[in-house]
């Protein structure tokens, strides 16, 4: 028979050979099964765009009948969970630092007033620097005080004034939120991606061997690897600040060494855990694989597209294994809340876990000789 013929036997040949590469390659195919599985799972159960019982703190100046009923008629309503009572500089803290979504503050002789039939005023200040996770609770607040309170007044059911105080996003700017956030998606995606492949690649050109049989300490290989791209990453941390200042209007209101402080400790978080990948991936298209199954929580579970309250808790403890959930907390707290190392320590502290976790897991993984 002719070469130039088409043969089934040399298909069958091609296509046993290439489901044998396939039965030892497990690990991408591992990556093929798992991720579309992963994003159904995420994209079916995880995602929320409509949150419900967002954290809430009670600033209490009075707390006769009425304000027990607004305060219940909160909880009823699934927008809030109250999570207790706070003083005014609590509450600012709570806000800045993220661990409150709503602060309901009811001023001293509300009960008198409203008795009096002076119509006083309760007001409601909300973190709109996500504007999806607090406009729903926010708009409702008004209704659920009137029909909490209209057993205790004989007037119109305007009887108590709402007032809410988007605080950090007035606007409600979805670029003010985004573009913080974006930071962290972006360092994510790079840092770890061009560490990833940067043994697998010595491995494929065969210059790994010379780098095995070297003096050199797996640390100093480890440094001496992601040292250079501390640098790639800072580039396009001034890069995204001059953006988001020129083309978008993003403020910068907090303390720089915070913000100084939680990039650094991102940056080599995602370089140490490139680096990690790097020591179990083969190939550079499995530590692409890897990369990417990295990237796809880090941006559906962090909080950057979608709200993190909004959540089920089994995905809430997964987001918040993850560092860009904390990275991207820290920055929107610093860049739109004026927050200080006080108010992001809570935050910067699981970042330092996590690079001491991961680096030594990396480390005991790193391969003194060929296997």
């Amino acid at each position: 028979m002719s070469q130039s013929q088409f043969s089934l036997s040399r298909v069958k040949a091609v296509l046993t050979k290439e489901f044998v590469q396939m039965r030892r390659d497990r690990l991408t195919f591992a990556m093929m099964v798992a991720i579309p599985i992963a994003q159904l799972l995420l994209f079916g159960f995880a995602i929320n765009t409509d949150p419900r019982h967002l954290p809430t703190l009670v600033e209490m100046g009075d707390s006769g009948p009425a304000t027990r009923a607004i305060v219940q008629a909160m909880e009823n309503s699934d927008y809030f969970e109250i999570k207790g009572t706070v003083t005014p500089d609590g509450a600012n803290r709570a806000l800045e630092s993220g661990d409150a979504v709503f602060v309901l503050t009811i001023p001293p002789h509300f009960e008198r007033d409203l008795a009096r039939g002076e119509r006083p005023q309760i007001m409601l200040d909300v973190d709109a620097s996500d504007p999806v996770a607090a406009g729903a609770g926010a708009g409702a607040i008004p209704a659920i005080v009137q029909q909490a309170i209209k057993s205790y007044v004989t007037t119109e059911p305007s009887a108590v004034d709402t007032v809410i105080h988007r605080r950090y996003n007035p606007a409600g700017r979805t670029a003010v939120n985004i573009v913080p956030g974006l930071l962290g998606i972006i360092l994510t995606m790079t840092m770890v991606l061009i560490t990833a492949v940067a043994l697998t690649r010595e491995t494929e050109r065969g210059t790994l061997e010379a780098l095995l049989t070297s003096p050199a300490q797996p640390l100093e290989v480890m440094i001496g690897k992601i040292t250079p791209y501390v640098f790639v990453g800072f580039v396009q941390v001034v890069v995204m600040l001059l953006g988001a200042q020129l083309l978008f209007a993003v403020p910068f209101s907090g303390n720089p060494l915070a913000f100084l402080a939680a990039v650094s400790l991102f940056i080599l978080v995602n370089l140490s855990i490139g680096f990690f990948f790097s020591t179990i991936a083969r190939t550079q298209m499995q530590a692409m694989q890897m990369t990417f199954f990295m990237f796809l929580p880090s941006i559906l579970l962090s909080g950057f597209m979608f709200p993190f309250y909004g959540m089920p808790g089994w995905a809430q403890v997964i987001g918040t294994v993850l560092p860009t959930t904390h990275f991207i907390r820290a920055v929107r707290a610093v860049m739109l809340k004026g927050a200080g190392f006080i108010e992001v320590w809570g935050n910067l502290w699981p970042l330092l876990l996590i690079l001491t976790v991961v680096a030594t897991a990396a480390l005991r993984r790193y391969r003194r000789t060929l296997d």
